[in-house]
């Protein structure tokens, strides 16, 4: 592809901030360097380095929508104020083709003593429209934006919701070439969120290219084309929105010390546990796996028929899921699942340490990604077992009426425990492993049957 087929190309961009412990330092750095220079000495430094963005490159082709995620200080904001030209790059190229429109903070560009309407003009000109081209567009901007008569007040005295609003409007209502929102509609309530994420769309089918931040994986799966995860400033991964967002989940829960882990297990288990239940749960070692699916669950997880083998996994293995079994209306592992009929999905979990309480856990998810519905034994108050020991076993069933719409389905599953402060330790973690091809549904279209009766009444 030329330069023209790309919105936005940034090619081993890097950004280092000096940090200073006290004003002192930093002026001590101003002044003090000069002086050991002029003594002919090593100048001294007075501040530590931090490297908020390191060897960071990736493209955004035309009218396409990116996502970036990251954990809170992985660089995002930085990245997008670099692209917005707020902040310069210690190293690197940025290349920007088009007129930026960029939603990064708050009230960023607004004058607090200044109107809501003297600030649409004055954020206008800042984009680059006339005064003309911006009354033009008022009517729209303010329809957008929906606050009524705040308009006419200083914006000191708007909420962040209102904030949001009129900022939001003014920038997507003027047609930007490049359009950027870092995090800016998680304050919104979800009437306008569902608006800004159509004129979103709108926008993108009119050509504007769109770079957008968000913590919601929902809505990256949803609304991207593609996708970027930032860690410590660093790309870790970039590609198709599911894949990236199965890799930022391993970034927040699956990075764990392993001995750190096995420490907490075991001071839980000495504190959570007492010997009567410690005593029981070794008497019942040989009851753990439910007899009705033992028999079933005897072969390997990656060898049966529904295996997706594009899964993503990831966890400390502390516990494995070994094995799984599915079965509608007497038929084993089924290449096509009818809608409406109850389905039974069971797995079998073998424990590889000692895991306290263990927590079973699934989802159903669409093939681009989006989440169906999602539980786990503990919101259902099912105790699986108080402590699993090394090498036991056991066989956790679900029963599903499958009431989806027709199509290609993947169920994820993961086996998980608590720690004494509340943080949830992945052990086995299995993204899109199982896939499901239900067929025709002719009652409803959608994603889920809500059952819904249509009635009627004469007169």
């Amino acid at each position: 592809m030329s330069s023209d087929d790309f919105a936005i190309r940034i090619e081993n961009v890097d950004k280092c901030f000096q940090v200073y412990e006290s004003p002192a330092r930093r002026l001590k750095q101003f002044v003090m360097p000069k002086i050991d220079r002029k003594l002919g000495k090593e100048a001294r430094i007075y501040h530590q380095d931090f490297w908020a963005l390191k060897d960071v490159s990736f493209n955004l082709p035309r009218g396409q929508t990116m996502g970036i995620v990251g954990q809170n200080g992985s660089g995002k904001s930085t990245l997008l104020q670099i692209i917005a030209g707020t902040l310069t790059p210690t190293a690197g190229n940025v290349a920007v083709n088009g007129r930026v429109a960029a939603l990064l903070e708050l009230g960023a560009g607004f004058n607090s003593d200044f109107t809501g309407l003297e600030n649409v003009y004055l954020n206008a000109s800042l984009l680059g429209l006339s005064k003309e081209e911006t009354e033009n567009k008022l009517d729209d901007i303010l329809s957008f934006a929906d606050i009524g008569d705040f308009i006419n007040s200083p914006v000191r005295s708007y909420s962040s919701g209102m904030l949001v609003r009129l900022a939001f409007a003014v920038q997507a209502q003027i047609d930007p070439e490049i359009l950027i929102v870092d995090e800016a509609l998680a304050v919104g309530d979800a009437k306008f969120q569902a608006k800004c994420f159509s004129r979103l769309k709108r926008l993108k089918q009119d050509g504007t290219s769109i770079l957008f931040v968000s913590h919601a994986t929902e809505q990256i799966v949803t609304h991207c084309d593609s996708a970027l995860l930032l860690d410590h400033g660093v790309v870790q991964v970039q590609g198709s929105p599911n894949d990236v967002v199965n890799r930022y989940l391993d970034v927040l829960f699956g990075k764990k010390n392993g001995s750190s882990i096995r420490k907490d297990q075991d001071d839980k288990l000495e504190k959570a546990v007492s010997r009567e239940v410690q005593i029981r749960d070794r008497e019942s070692k040989s009851n753990l796996s439910p007899g009705s699916f033992s028999s079933l669950l005897t072969g390997e997880y990656s060898e049966r028929p529904n295996y997706n083998p594009s899964e993503y996994r990831w966890g400390d293995r502390a516990a494995e899921l070994i094995d799984f079994y599915i079965c509608q209306d007497g038929e084993d592992y089924p290449s096509t699942v009818t809608p409406g009929k109850e389905l039974t999905l069971a797995i079998k979990v073998k424990f590889r340490d000692v895991v306290v309480r263990p927590i079973f856990g699934f989802a159903i998810k669409t093939k681009e990604g989006v989440t169906i519905y999602n539980t786990n034994s503990e919101w259902q108050s099912v105790d699986l077992v108080d402590v699993a020991e090394i090498d036991t076993e056991m066989v956790v069933s679900v029963t599903l009426p499958m009431m989806v719409y027709e199509g290609d389905f993947f169920i994820s599953v993961g086996i998980a425990s608590s720690s004494l402060d509340g943080e949830i330790i992945p052990h086995d973690r299995r993204y899109d492993s199982i896939h499901l091809a239900v067929g025709p549904v002719k009652s409803f279209t959608g994603l889920a049957n809500l059952n819904a009766r249509i009635n009627f009444e004469t007169e």
